[in-house]
């Protein structure tokens, strides 16, 4: 049994014994309806505000996917919350608190009675309320049981195309569901081998929560049935009234015209499938050894291997004292930091990786994007190629697509009541969770026994609010991304004792020469009106071991081994649910201190943030496994039981846990921020990236000199992280250091003359990315915003690459990309995403530069690059790659998509939600913002 739950067990007891005793009782199968539960008091008193954009309603009938693509039309409450999200780029400036519901939801308990839109019934133990203003479920139960189904008919009221794409999506099955197209190969390709299951192991998940974590994790599986009841019954009524979603009839699985064929009934181990998805994506963290141990070999090749190895650390950066924190008051959290002397580390042999192959046996269109269309009915033209590019195009989800960095989202704000001008804590939190119509989450008020809650929930796990706001206090996550992922470097064996080789399938478990296990899924797909992707199929194939899927094969010393991923999160998919129970119950989150142990269960690498109207808080969440003494997480290690984590079953994949005081947490400093930054000194970094500069910098800056001014309002701290919503990282932190270097001495060519004096305006106005005048599609320094775009890869390239050679810099720009601009040309992150400025050399070429200029630097890069460390040739080096930039014209900073031309600046930055159904959104204004977003202000307490 994991600590964790031992943990838990020791110090609630008396509330489990309780809640057994209450709760279960409370939970009848059958429609009895009891008694109206006591009214529950709002103690936001109207100072609680959230906002998820495009809109409440994401399912849409075929008539209505018709209507959108015939005439822009859109279901009610599917983008009336688009034009306030986007209108704070512009309204932001003169925001009061007043104006706050100007770009905002009021996010209060329950809906008055002139604001009631319609009220449904799905049982007579819960109704489902929706308010005129956004069409949000209010869910009130007079029974658990009643309660929770009716989240579930609300999920599939709003949801239920997405929930049944992110299931198959889990399964590895995507292909299968809705069609070849080149974009859902690659989905499932890279989601699936993260977490691959048989149906017997998602079975055993559910099993555990039941009988591992108490009365709770009873109730938390009785609560995910009365779920999945809900859904189910929705998708039955639906389907019989003939209202289902529209995307059921384009992708072939009902006929339109009869109503023959089926939605497949929703299961519990569907949650298990989701849960995978949505953690895996937002929740993880570590793993990366493989590529980190390349570039490492890399660096010794180049330097000899303790140069080469001290340039590696350097640049690793895995504790740098410049790095901007959450916990900024010294405290120290010691986690996976480097040991003064590593045992069983595993590099591999040079040149000898090879990563393992995923996929088997394509026939037709597999691999490729070859079209054959169906002959559509002339009513369904208008929708024919909806899914073409995929029902979710390649690189829009998080941490997916060509290029992809270890995904970290969402940003936090909090200032404690000492510093406000009400002398209670404000909080401006939320999840970047990308931009999707519908959005992954769905806003949702739930009010039953043992739950009050309002917020967001991920379609399909929406048991409880994850994110949100309960009586009196209000909560959210950023992604934390601290090393809860290893690799592992298996001896490969022969059962006979012959000679093994790098393609051996047996390997050395304690001794024993153990089968991998395979996993496989086979997809097949015809085209149909949405995807027409021509016939094809292929087999998916991973690997399994004790210690965790196989990723690569190598040689190390000579000998074959495979490499393993173990991520501590596997097999454990949905024990987070425990938390998120907690989070929801009002007698359990009582203050500061409750909230925190209620984080501490869940298992998914997050940071916590806290705001009541006495305290400001800050957890950071996770699965950490506790590591085998003086083993480096940041390399393969080798399997053996030496150096295995502490405690390890591989049978659940339970080891032992770091205990909740070793988690980084802190109630009650002055201020928080996080954008995905160091949690806390001693909090090692679990990959490369979290250095001097990092966008957690323009949070920091902003919300300093606030509460160094005191008097902090909702509508100050919102204008603080909106401000950095718009700004262009690299213009604020790293301009004025470049610019010092150039004009070290006169810039006599007058064309770069003149680009330096177009940036110096931007930097002087505050390196903003933001309209000239709202509508007009144009930036006000828009020339120096495209000089930039196309300057930074060009200069850190001419900065680094010399000196490092081109071995080393692939190797280094392999683990890190050196860019990650809001427009669609550059960085990993997916055009159109928002989300900017996470991934980047920034903190690089900022210590560089400092290096050159001779000022202090703190955790210095070991050597200095630019010029070779001459002052006078690194500002040759920049010049010339700044005139290459100045000589690029804008259709080639900006080449033009399926939404923008070449060329047009504006558009290319531009939000898109990407259509997950058959209803598109137009293009709003580019926002470094979290998607769901509340802004609270809690004026009393219980």
């Amino acid at each position: 049994m994991p600590p964790r739950t031992v943990t838990f067990r020791a110090a609630t007891a008396a509330a489990v014994i309780a809640l057994g005793a209450t709760l279960l009782a409370a939970s009848p199968q059958a429609g009895a309806a009891a008694a109206e539960p006591a009214p529950v008091t709002d103690y936001c008193q109207g100072q609680c505000d959230d906002i998820l954009p495009p809109g409440e309603n994401g399912n849409a009938t075929l008539v209505e996917i018709l209507g959108n693509k015939a005439f822009g039309t859109h279901p009610a409450h599917s983008d009336d919350q688009l034009d306030r999200y986007n209108g704070l780029v512009a309204g932001h400036t003169g925001l009061t608190d007043q104006k706050l519901t100007e770009f905002f939801n009021d996010a209060s308990f329950g809906v008055p009675k002139d604001q009631v839109e319609s009220v449904t019934s799905p049982r007579d133990d819960v109704t489902i309320t929706r308010d005129k203003a956004s069409g949000v479920p209010h869910i009130k139960g007079t029974t658990r049981y009643g309660t929770e189904f009716g989240a579930g008919f609300a999920a599939g009221q709003d949801r239920l195309w997405l929930m049944d794409l992110f299931r198959h999506i889990g399964r590895g099955e995507l292909t299968s569901f809705a069609g070849g197209a080149l974009a859902n190969q690659g989905l499932e390709q890279q989601f699936w081998p993260q977490a691959p299951y048989t149906e017997a192991d998602l079975e055993a998940q559910v099993e555990y929560i039941r009988t591992h974590e108490g009365a709770r994790g009873e109730q938390a599986m009785a609560d995910a049935q009365a779920y999945v009841d809900g859904i189910n019954a929705y998708r039955d009524k639906s389907k019989n009234g003939r209202y289902f979603p529209g995307e059921y009839v384009l992708t072939g699985k009902i006929d339109a015209i009869t109503n023959v064929g089926e939605i497949q009934p929703f299961k519990l181990t569907d949650l298990i499938s989701i849960a995978s998805v949505v953690g895996g994506q937002f929740g993880g963290g570590g793993g990366g050894e493989v590529t980190a141990a390349l570039s490492l070999l890399a660096a010794q090749q180049k330097y000899g291997v303790a140069e080469g190895t001290r340039v590696w650390e350097s640049f690793r950066q895995r504790e740098d004292p410049e790095a901007v924190l959450t916990v900024h008051d010294g405290t120290s959290f010691p986690y996976a930091g480097k040991p003064d002397k590593a045992r069983g580390t595993a590099l591999p042999d040079s040149g000898s990786v090879t990563a393992e192959p995923l996929i088997h046996d394509r026939t037709g269109s597999a691999g490729t994007d070859r079209k054959t269309p169906v002959k559509a009915p002339a009513a369904l033209k208008k929708a024919q190629g909806i899914y073409d590019d995929g029902v979710i195009p390649e690189g829009s989800l998080p941490g997916s697509g060509s290029g992809a960095q270890r995904r970290g989202m969402s940003n936090a704000l909090l200032v404690s009541g000492e510093h406000t001008a009400s002398g209670n804590p404000v909080a401006v939190f939320g999840p970047q969770t990308g931009y999707f119509a519908p959005q992954l989450m769905m806003l949702q008020e739930l009010q039953g026994p043992g739950i009050s809650a309002r917020g967001v929930s991920f379609a399909g796990v929406g048991m409880y609010i994850q994110m949100g706001r309960g009586q009196d206090y209000a909560w959210s996550a950023t992604s934390a991304a601290q090393d809860i992922t290893d690799t592992y470097a298996v001896d490969l064996c022969e059962p006979d004792g012959s000679t093994p080789t790098k393609d051996s399938t047996h390997y050395l478990y304690r001794g024993t020469c153990t089968a991998m296990e395979t996993l496989e899924r086979t997809n097949s797909w015809t085209p149909t009106v949405a995807d027409s992707t021509a016939k094809g199929s292929y087999r998916m194939q991973v690997r399994r071991t004790d210690y965790g899927i196989v990723t690569h094969r190598a040689t190390v010393g000579g000998k074959p081994v495979a490499y393993t991923s173990l991520r501590s999160t596997y097999r454990h998919e949905a024990d987070s649910i425990i938390g998120f129970q907690m989070l929801n119950d009002p007698s359990y989150v009582t203050d500061a201190a409750s909230f925190q142990q209620a984080a501490s269960h869940i298992d998914y690498a997050f940071n916590w943030f806290y705001a009541d109207s006495r305290t400001a808080a800050f957890y950071n969440s996770g699965m950490n496994p506790v590591r085998a003494a003086d083993v480096d997480p940041a390399l393969p290690v080798r399997a053996e039981r030496a150096y295995e984590w502490q405690g390890y079953d591989p049978a659940a994949n339970t080891a032992a846990y770091t205990p909740f005081a070793e988690h980084p947490h802190s109630s009650g400093q002055d201020y928080y921020i996080s954008w995905n930054n160091k949690q806390a000194k001693g909090y090692a970094a679990a990959g490369f990236g979290l250095s001097a500069v990092h966008r957690g910098d323009l949070l920091d800056q902003r919300v300093s000199k606030l509460v160094e001014q005191g008097g902090v309002t909702r509508a100050s701290l919102t204008r603080a992280m909106a401000e950095a919503a718009v700004t262009d990282l690299r213009g604020e932190q790293l301009l004025p250091e470049l610019l010092k270097v150039i004009r070290s001495q006169p810039v006599t060519d007058p064309e770069l003359n003149s680009a330096v004096q177009q940036l110096e305006s931007w930097r002087a106005a505050g390196s903003q990315r933001r309209e000239s005048s709202p509508g007009s599609h144009a930036y006000t320094h828009a020339d120096a915003v495209r000089i930039m775009d196309a300057w930074w890869p060009k200069l850190v390239e001419a900065e680094f690459r010399p000196g490092l050679g081109d071995d080393l810099y692939g190797a280094l720009t392999a683990g890190l990309a050196t860019d990650e601009s809001p427009a669609a040309s550059h960085g990993p992150s997916g055009e159109h995403s928002g989300s900017a400025f996470q991934y980047g050399w920034w903190g690089f070429v900022d210590k560089d530069l400092r290096q050159v200029l001779g000022r202090p630097v703190k955790g210095p890069l070991a050597r200095t690059y630019c010029g070779g460390g001459d002052a006078s040739a690194c500002r040759d080096a920049l010049l010339a790659s700044l005139k290459q930039a100045v000589a690029e014209p804008a259709t080639a900073v900006y080449p033009g998509d399926d939404n923008c031309k070449a060329g047009e600046q504006w558009c290319t930055d531009s939000i898109v939600h990407r259509p997950l159904g058959g209803i598109a959104q137009k293009a709003i204004h580019w926002q470094n913002r979290p998607t769901y977003q509340q802004v609270v202000e809690f004026p009393a307490h219980r």
